[in-house]
């Protein structure tokens, strides 16, 4: 996030798009809420109409993949009307001629002919998001999770700069995180092309720098992301894999294509809390303490690094994540692994981590500091890009509009989206193992419009068959307007009904990201 969590609060305008907050952020939306009560105004976009809908002035249903065609539109009426920030652009930002010369490709009607959304709702959103006072764009994996998810993120970026609503208490891009803890993950590394500190390993000199801290060569070319593993180790050419807190064979895309690859594998190992569907794979498994039995830090989805005590100790012959990546090593033979608590390993991550670089366990305390946090005088930072931007101007792109990797057609005429509900978290390792939490939702379903289900002849409650080209699968059906018309959703909690078995590998070329959010469908009784 370029903000804080506590920010929200102060917008006069928040545009929430690609986040079912309630359901996947509650803290977060509860925020969003205090926002709304304290007058301001509330636009969603969403395929589905979810909970915070009911409390939007604009709901906007775009079609499933729609995203920079919407945003085009929104920047369009925006520019001919003259709400930009001219001063904001002037002083702070390049790219806006390239800018304006795209988005006056998608006047209203034909973002509407994309995106499904009335031209009267994109004129109306763009006004109210430009003329607040400070306005600020929540998204979450319903704007990344696509093969042209990074043109949805830079989208933002560009509507942002292009109002002038960055720096600013109220404003700014903010991503609500997937995951507890995958920011600070990025932050220290766990991506296969920076290293810690999000410097590039292909630069020699940050190489340099690290390698003088972990005294070892450090290999400069980008590696594998997630689905890149998999498809290599289907291929032949990855031999073992190692995985930590991850569940592959719930989570990824096209499931039977994952299974497949993972037991192609010489060598799984798999660490985990619980004997997840991958670990039950794996030639080796180490068991891990939880959070509540390690001590250590979590970075939070607005860059805020926390300590962690442990409650209790962990059972058995499980470990921290940290003592065991340790242990290994040194029975590898390796140097550098003798730490003796976290609070050491955390010594070593300021050392390597320029935005780490002024914290300590002693400065962290009960509320902690958010990033970039350079030297040990320096107050952390709470709202990013206040002056300047990190590369000094910030640059607008032009975007255009690329449809899905996969649409309906005669054999798959639906779309498939796929999400989360409020009582399951992620692959349900965790979630579904609580009784309370498993009453509320036993199992998978699929919303599927009314009168779609009438035309096919299915009632609520019914199994029905939900197929794409990569497989199918039996669930409920749950009849409801909640979706569109010829659109399905599906959470992806479930293992023995995964939706991934039917979601589409293909990924966003620069990201890597799978494009989770649509895939071709069809669904009849069973």
């Amino acid at each position: 996030m370029t903000n804080s969590i506590r920010d929200i609060e102060e917008a006069g305008c928040v545009f929430i798009v690609g986040s079912n907050t309630t359901e996947n952020h509650p803290l977060i939306a509860r925020r969003v809420m205090r926002a709304r009560e304290q007058g301001a105004k509330l636009i969603v976009a969403d395929p589905r109409r979810i909970q915070l809908a009911g409390f939007a002035d604009i709901m906007m249903r775009q079609r499933p993949g729609t995203d920079v065609a919407l945003l085009n539109g929104m920047m369009h009426v925006i520019i001919k009307e003259g709400l930009h920030d001219e001063a904001f652009i002037a002083s702070r930002t390049e790219g806006f001629e390239d800018l304006k010369r795209e988005v006056e490709q998608y006047p209203p009607e034909r973002a509407a002919g994309i995106t499904g959304v009335p031209a009267a709702d994109i004129i109306a959103a763009a006004r109210l998001y430009a003329t607040a006072p400070a306005s600020a764009i929540l998204y979450c994996m319903g704007i990344t999770q696509h093969t042209t998810g990074v043109d949805n993120v830079i989208s933002c970026a560009n509507l942002a700069m292009l109002t002038g609503n960055i720096g600013r208490p109220g404003t700014g891009v903010n991503p609500l995180r997937g995951q507890n803890n995958v920011q600070g993950a990025c932050d220290v590394g766990a991506l296969a092309n920076v290293l810690p500190g999000y410097q590039p390993v292909v630069d020699d000199g940050k190489r340099g720098n690290v390698e003088k801290v972990w005294g070892s060569l450090v290999p400069g070319r980008v590696g594998l992301t997630v689905v890149g593993m998999i498809d290599a180790a289907g291929e032949g050419r990855l031999k073992g894999l190692y995985v930590m807190g991850e569940n592959p064979l719930v989570s990824d895309p096209d499931v039977n294509h994952a299974r497949e690859a993972l037991g192609r594998l010489d060598l799984l190992i798999v660490q985990d809390i619980f004997l997840s569907e991958t670990a039950a794979m794996a030639d080796v498994v180490f068991p891990a303490a939880c959070w509540a039995e390690k001590d250590g830090t979590v970075t939070n989805t607005e860059r805020r690094v926390q300590l962690l005590r442990r409650a209790v100790p962990p059972p058995g012959e499980a470990k921290a994540d940290w003592e065991i990546v340790c242990l290994l090593a040194r029975r590898l033979g390796l140097d550098g692994f003798d730490f003796g608590d976290p609070e050491a390993v955390f010594g070593e991550i300021r050392r390597v981590t320029p935005q780490y670089a002024g914290m300590s366990y002693a400065r962290l305390g009960v509320d902690g500091l958010q990033w970039p946090c350079p030297a040990e005088d320096h107050p952390g930072t709470p709202i990013l890009h206040s002056k300047t931007f990190t590369r000094g101007e910030g640059r607008m792109q032009a975007v255009g509009y690329k449809p899905p990797a996969e649409e309906p057609d005669e054999e798959y005429p639906f779309v498939l989206t796929t999400g989360r509900v409020a009582f399951h978290y992620h692959t349900g390792t965790m979630t579904r193992r609580s009784a309370t939490l498993a009453r509320e939702v036993p199992e998978a379903f699929v919303e599927v419009n009314p009168v779609d289900a009438r035309h096919l002849g299915i009632s609520d409650g019914r199994r029905v068959r939900v197929s794409s080209r990569r497989g199918s699968i039996e669930v409920r059906a749950m009849v409801t307007p909640r979706v569109p018309e010829r659109t399905l959703f599906i959470p992806f909690h479930f293992a023995e009904t995964a939706a991934n078995v039917l979601t589409n590998p293909a990924l966003d070329p620069v990201a890597k990201i799978p494009e989770y959010k649509v895939c071709a469908a069809k669904i009849q009784v069973s």
